[in-house]
């Protein structure tokens, strides 16, 4: 080994750290200016042949050893402060952050979003009503028709344009999991939503969570999460109860029942602690809501009306209860019973039945189980014995193979009966289900029916005969102008009042002295008796509902883990600090050792020679 190759390697310094001295810099540069090569290649006899006359001498090396300046390389340094200042990357806390929940489509659905943030506020995070500040976004989908998952998509878009965790929940996702645009994002199944925290707090960390599977006991598929989780309700005064998920039936355009599957009932014992619970705290209305609340108890052995009547033994005088959406078959079979309990008090007469179509042959390719004869006859009936009840129904204008005579069928239905409440909907062939295999209505004559049928239901007006009445309306929300206080009489119509808030929450008399196409208004009665539905005051807005001695247990539980947790976090990330520290004073310690036993090899070899 050469001198040239001793003292070049003297001057090698570890990866992690370097002490440079200024001079010794220079004198580094100036030798390889007069070097050839830093091989051997070129025979050295002598240690000064690479030292110049113009090179400091000894001792003028020695002089300026007072003026060594220390310093790291710039890579390390950051490296070191990034190390210093990030906590570990599995220190992140869940639990603390801000969420925005958005849903989209039914009752059902909208049931599902309020159980979810309950459970959520409950284990401490923050439900925010503004999108901006969330730290993760949950979005509650409906798959019924293609706008609904259109604003789906964009919301996800958003989500990502923003960098926001997402957490994608309902319908679409429980349907179609595998869809290019879910990718890579947590999914928590209709089903599953007894799990939004773990789903939650997983994302929160950075990892992606697929919850779909289905409920069973005993091989037996259950109705889906339990009815005892804590909720937020959107609205205090109403309560959202499911009586059951799925249907019987195979409605060729539905998607839903992709996502719901067949019927699974709750218990009648369920429903009624349900209802309780809702009194207790201060409800004054109650839903009762599925993909088709006429099939409930088919599968396990009870029926509507059975559940009907316990339900109404514990609505409070001045509370109601609101029947959901039930399809023609399954209602005929109770014909009598429901008329009956149509009538009570403190149940709202008003029942929603979709006909869908008025000709047989089009509910024959919708798979719908029954003919417009069976509509009639449901329709019939009840406004027979019920008088004054409202029907509302749905119709879908456009459904492949729909004739101009299918379809004038339709109108002639409409201006027979004069449904107050109409839902009309342009057929949408929805990916997967049969009817999007069939030939298809053109686009351009699917939107003239539905604008024909829409001009049909506006030209007449349901509530002119009304005015002058004095009614009896339950007071529970805001109109949406925040002009009046919303109330619904007994036939469920709604009835603008003055915005007392004295009324929120209570039954009053009003006397109705105008109408238009959807509502009326009514003039309170100055001796009329208002009714508190309920001795308990209403939860605040925001308040969680449903906090049993169960879940406080399991919420202690874990909110002593998170405690325990976000402790060891702090103190490992100090430890991980105070290691970091020490093992930068080691490196700087080993660092100036090399420097300086190099310098000494260098100088002891010098000095040898000129001895010598």
């Amino acid at each position: 080994m050469c001198h040239g190759e001793l003292h070049l390697k003297s001057l090698q310094f570890p990866e992690s750290g370097v002490l440079i001295f200024q001079e010794d810099l220079r004198l580094i540069a100036n030798n390889q200016e007069k070097m050839p090569s830093a091989s051997c290649d070129t025979l050295l006899d002598d240690i000064e042949d690479i030292v110049s006359q113009e090179d400091s001498k000894p001792q003028d090396r020695h002089f300026v050893r007072k003026h060594v300046v220390p310093k790291v390389r710039r890579r390390n340094t950051q490296k070191y402060l990034q190390d210093e200042n990030s906590p570990p990357s599995d220190s992140t806390i869940p639990g603390i952050q801000k969420i925005w929940i958005r849903t989209w489509g039914c009752s059902h659905n909208n049931s599902d979003g309020e159980y979810m943030a309950g459970q959520l506020a409950a284990y401490g995070y923050k439900i925010t009503e503004n999108a901006s500040e969330a730290d993760l976004w949950l979005l509650n989908s409906c798959t019924v028709k293609n706008p609904a998952e259109d604003h789906f998509r964009n919301s996800i878009k958003k989500a990502q344009e923003e960098n926001k965790k997402i957490v994608l929940a309902g319908c679409v996702p429980q349907a179609q999991p595998r869809q290019d645009y879910l990718k890579g994002l947590s999914i928590i199944g209709v089903q599953q939503i007894d799990r939004v925290v773990e789903v939650v707090e997983e994302t929160i960390k950075g990892h992606s969570v697929r919850l779909l599977g289905q409920k069973k006991d005993n091989g037996k598929r259950l109705g889906g999460a339990r009815l005892d989780l804590p909720k937020i309700r959107k609205n205090p005064l109403i309560e959202i109860i499911s009586i059951n998920t799925g249907c019987l039936n195979a409605c060729t355009y539905c998607k839903t029942k992709h996502a719901r599957g067949n019927l699974a009932s709750y218990p009648v014992d369920e429903l009624v602690d349900r209802a309780k619970q809702s009194f207790q705290e201060g409800v004054c209305e109650i839903w009762l809501t599925s993909e088709d609340t006429g099939a409930y108890g088919r599968d396990i052995g009870t029926s509507l009306p059975a559940l009907l009547w316990k339900l109404v033994e514990v609505i409070p005088e001045g509370a109601m209860l609101r029947l959901g959406m039930t399809n023609p078959p399954y209602i005929l079979e109770h014909l009598e019973e429901m008329a009956k309990i149509l009538n009570h008090p403190r149940v709202y007469a008003f029942l929603h039945i979709p006909v869908q179509s008025a000709s047989d042959t089009v509910l024959m390719e919708m798979k719908r189980e029954y003919c417009v004869a069976d509509f009639k006859r449901v329709v019939d009936f009840l406004k027979d014995k019920v008088p004054g009840i409202t029907i509302a129904t749905d119709i879908i204008c456009g459904f492949p193979g729909e004739t101009d005579q299918d379809f004038q069928e339709t109108v002639k239905l409409v201006e027979e009966y004069k449904f107050p409440s109409l839902f009309i909907n342009q057929f949408y062939p929805r990916p997967g289900t049969p009817a999007a295999k069939m030939e298809q209505v053109p686009a351009q004559v699917k939107k003239q029916r539905t604008k024909d049928l829409s001009q049909v239901f506006h030209s007449y007006n349901p509530y002119d005969h009304k005015i002058g009445e004095r009614q009896k309306v339950l007071v529970t929300e805001e109109s949406f102008d925040s002009k009046f206080y919303v109330a619904h009489n007994r036939f469920y119509e709604q009835v603008l009042v003055p915005k007392n808030p004295t009324f929120m929450g209570k039954m009053v008399e009003v006397n109705v002295y105008e109408s238009g196409k959807h509502f009326m208004k009514g003039q309170p009665v100055s001796d009329a008796k208002v009714y508190a539905p309920s001795i308990s005051k209403p939860l605040a807005k925001g308040e969680i509902s449903g906090l049993t001695e169960e879940f406080r247990n399991m919420l202690g539980n874990h909110l002593n883990a998170v405690s325990h947790t976000l402790g060891a976090t702090q103190q490992d990330s100090a430890s991980s600090r105070m290691a970091l520290q020490l093992q930068r004073l080691h490196q700087d310690c080993t660092l100036r050792m090399s420097v300086v036993l190099a310098l000494f090899a260098f100088l002891f070899a010098f000095l040898i020679k000129v001895c010598n």
